[in-house]
């Protein structure tokens, strides 16, 4: 039930995404307003996780009344955006609310669950990045499935499957025997946290991936219409934006099962090199016919997200022992943040570099990724070794 809850509670989140050429045609919107409203969703998401943090709300109200509340909140200042009319700086605002709202319901998502799995909650975890993939997948396929509607309908489907997720979590999950209350925020932990050479390793390996992850997600419909149109090939963009990110969620079940006998570390760095070697090779992979290019992405998504929760993982165990909410609360702030550079930079080139080259610019991400986790990797190998 939290699963289902938070991959319906998630997909308000790049439910403007799915409709924006749509909005683009009818509004006559510039073609940056690809990354800034994605953007807006992720400055939102890390104002809303520091007002959580700092005020504790999830300690002090049971997590799964602030997830209700923020998926209908949340779905609510989605559905807004039907009303507007030829307003992008609206439009942006209630972006920006929608990713604050996200807040609640992600990463509260994952209390929730911490109050249920105790020994196994490692896996409960990466079922719940799975149901984030899944979810942000979800606007994608409503829209490609729904292809005569409107784009305010498809908003408004959205909204109410997130309010449903909400209503779901709040009357079947009550708070479980292992729910504890979480140590304040310290935001001097910043300046603690990162003397850790292991945390510094695993935070800055996901670092590294979050520099592609969002700005991977945001572009896949940009690089599809320009192949299409290349190579003049009838495509569904919605529906094979929608594939290729929800593969993703396969990765996320099947690393957290391997991560119980190879290690986190191994896994991730075999996913982000995977996916590295995506970027590397995708100007090239532009040039294929569709039955090289379209399993290429597919493959592409597949690997691009399955690391995040083998990262989640590791930066709970490598955090100091008396500051890991803050540590871990740092460390998504900076890796929201670098989303947005990464994804301001393709919205910014992608007319000058090509929708063939815009991808590669993703590169840095993974091989930053990959050199930070190298000796958390050789150690995890060496455990793997012993141990086989």
């Amino acid at each position: 039930m939290i699963a289902i809850s938070q991959f319906a509670g998630v997909s308000l989140w790049f439910s403007s995404n799915a409709v924006l050429p749509d909005l683009q045609a009818s509004w006559s919107l510039p073609r940056e307003a690809l990354g800034d409203l994605t953007s807006a969703v992720q400055f939102g998401f890390i104002f809303g996780t520091l007002v959580f943090a700092f005020t504790a709300l999830s300690d002090r109200i049971s997590p799964r009344r602030i997830f209700a509340a923020c998926a209908l909140l949340g779905a609510s200042a989605n559905g807004a955006g039907v009303l507007l009319d030829h307003a992008l700086p609206a439009l942006l605002v209630l972006r920006f609310c929608t990713g604050f709202f996200l807040a609640g319901i992600y990463p509260v998502g994952m209390k929730i669950a911490s109050g249920w799995f105790d020994k196994d909650l490692g896996r409960a975890l990466g079922y719940l990045v799975g149901a984030l993939v899944g979810g942000t997948a979800l606007p994608h396929l409503i829209r490609g499935l729904g292809e005569s509607l409107p784009w305010q309908e498809v908003t408004l489907a959205v909204s109410v499957f997130a309010a449903a997720g909400g209503l779901l979590v709040f009357l079947t999950v009550p708070d479980g025997p292992f729910l504890r209350a979480g140590a304040a925020f310290n935001p001097k932990a910043l300046l603690v946290v990162f003397q850790s050479r292991d945390f510094r390793g695993s935070a800055f390996g996901y670092f590294g991936h979050m520099w592609e992850l969002y700005a991977f997600w945001a572009f896949v419909p940009a690089v599809l219409a320009a192949y299409a149109g290349v190579h003049r090939v009838p495509l569904d963009i919605s529906l094979w934006t929608a594939a290729i990110i929800a593969m993703g969620v396969a990765s996320c079940v099947i690393g957290g099962l391997l991560s119980r006998s190879l290690g986190s570390a191994p896994v991730a760095a075999v996913q982000l090199a995977t996916s590295g070697l995506c970027c590397l090779v995708s100007p090239l992979l532009f040039l294929a016919p569709p039955q090289l290019f379209l399993p290429f992405m597919l493959v592409w998504g597949l690997m691009v997200a399955g690391d995040s929760p083998q990262f989640s993982a590791l930066n709970a165990r490598f955090a100091p022992p008396a500051l890991v909410g803050s540590a871990l609360t740092i460390a998504n702030c900076i890796g929201f943040t670098i989303s947005i550079i990464s994804i301001q930079l393709l919205n910014r080139t992608i007319d000058g570099l090509g929708a063939d080259w815009v991808l590669f610019l993703l590169l840095p991400g993974p091989i930053f990724g990959l050199w930070s986790l190298r000796r958390l990797l050789r150690r995890d190998m060496v455990r793997a070794t012993l141990a086989g």
